[in-house]
């Protein structure tokens, strides 16, 4: 993962609602969730649902599929864990040199 990436992951969580979608769908596991279904878990309306999806969607953090009239959303589990991989890594890196 390289800089810009890991910081279009970080931005992307950087609204609450979006937060709050990546978290909802981190809850459900691999299975997912369709739109409805995080719509009555979040309480959002289905326009700003939508927005936040198609912004988690194109930064890697959310995958969707299409499974006949629904779309499945699902967190991007190995893109999470490489944000947080990335941050901890250099975890006291620092440390020794003083």
């Amino acid at each position: 993962m390289d800089l810009e990436e890991v910081a279009q992951g970080f931005a992307a969580l950087g609204s609450e609602a979006r937060l709050q979608v990546v978290l909802t769908l981190v809850k459900a596991g691999p299975s997912g969730l369709t739109v409805g279904d995080i719509q009555s878990r979040t309480g959002m309306a289905a326009s700003t649902l939508a927005h936040h999806l198609k912004f988690l969607s194109s930064a890697g953090l959310v995958l969707q599929e299409k499974d006949g009239r629904s779309v499945v959303n699902r967190a991007a589990f190995d893109h999470l864990e490489g944000l947080a991989g990335y941050i901890l890594k250099e975890c006291c890196v620092d440390e020794g040199a003083r």
